[in-house]
């Protein structure tokens, strides 16, 4: 089965150089690449041209639209029989299409996601936010966590992959807030099988800084609102709690400053607890530490951005943004 490899860039040409890199050293190369520049200034051309020797690539440029309309450019320019989809900031193992290709001969999906590790060579901040956004004490497990979940897994679009025929039947990404988990709901709801690759993983390098990730998680947790908008159904207890924790956490400290300290004993079991979790997984202290931090803005801003839009689009009944406005919000 031949590939597509869909990925929209956005300014972040040396992310492009590792990725591509990455994928001209994969074991098995029945794939062609579809790089979608969506109005760069400061574009990947020479990276594409250095590995044009390497892989099968095409190069398409395109005024900056966002990414969901970049992902859907990438679609019409491709000739493979399954789309793939990566971030530009990821970085594939070597044996990332042998894996699928296995799978998908052992059991074929038509639409699949993997889930997301840190590389030894990564940032400690790298990866605690890593850790913050794969943590069952702070996910609950959706996005691809070895442990139990907390609800069914729906593909993303940092590494997802589903079929032409998907497409002819269910369309592209939309132009909205959580865009990758809509479609996935699109894709389940037309009758098509989805599936976690555990064993198909990519390395998501994610070059925020602190505040960068906190804007990103809060556009999540805004998100989750509108697709609660879209598809009521949707809305999983496990998508309140950071909700539920912004609450718990201001309850908290408004009960320890007017009553008593012992009101802050559980956010020093819950600190304890992501603590002692995050040293296990990444042998560190120092990024068990970080891991904290980045945990409690993973928390909070998911929280807050929930709270936000539940009070813009549920209580006020305000429009969801669309267009411009929402390409904005994607490339600060």
């Amino acid at each position: 089965m031949q590939y597509s490899i869909i990925i929209p860039v956005y300014n972040r040409p040396q992310e492009m150089e590792e990725l591509l890199q990455s994928l001209s050293l994969q074991t098995e190369n029945n794939f062609e690449v579809v790089v979608v520049e969506d109005g760069s200034k400061d574009t990947a051309l020479s990276q594409v041209e250095k590995y044009r020797s390497e892989i099968n690539i095409h190069y398409v440029t395109k005024p900056n639209t966002g990414r969901s309309d970049t992902r859907n450019v990438g679609i019409a320019n491709a000739k493979g029989e399954y789309f793939l989809f990566f971030d530009s900031d990821c970085i594939l193992p070597s044996e990332y299409i042998a894996t699928l290709n296995k799978r998908l001969r052992e059991h074929y999906v038509d639409c699949f996601g993997g889930p997301d590790n840190a590389l030894d060579t990564f940032t400690s901040t790298q990866k605690a936010v890593n850790y913050a956004m794969t943590s069952f004490l702070t996910t609950g497990g959706i996005r691809g966590s070895r442990s139990v979940r907390m609800e069914k897994f729906n593909p993303r679009s940092f590494n997802m992959g589903f079929s032409r025929a998907v497409y002819e039947k269910v369309g592209g990404f939309k132009d909205m807030l959580g865009e990758d988990i809509d479609l996935s709901i699109r894709i389940h709801a037309a009758g098509f099988s989805t599936a976690l690759l555990q064993d198909v993983y990519v390395y998501h390098k994610r070059r925020l800084s602190l505040k960068r990730f906190y804007r990103q998680v809060f556009n999540f947790g805004k998100g989750r609102v509108i697709l609660y908008k879209l598809y009521p159904h949707s809305l999983k207890i496990v998508h309140c709690l950071p909700a539920m924790f912004v609450t718990g956490e201001i309850g908290l400290i408004a009960l320890s400053i007017f009553h008593s300290l012992y009101w802050l004993i559980p956010a020093g079991v819950y600190i304890s607890a992501l603590f002692i979790d995050a040293l296990c997984r990444t042998r560190s202290i120092a990024i068990a530490g970080k891991s904290i931090i980045t945990s409690l803005i993973q928390l909070n801003g998911y929280g807050l951005g929930f709270w936000s839009a539940f009070w813009d689009k549920i209580i006020m009944k305000r429009p969801l943004e669309q267009g411009a406005a929402l390409t904005k919000m994607y490339n600060k």
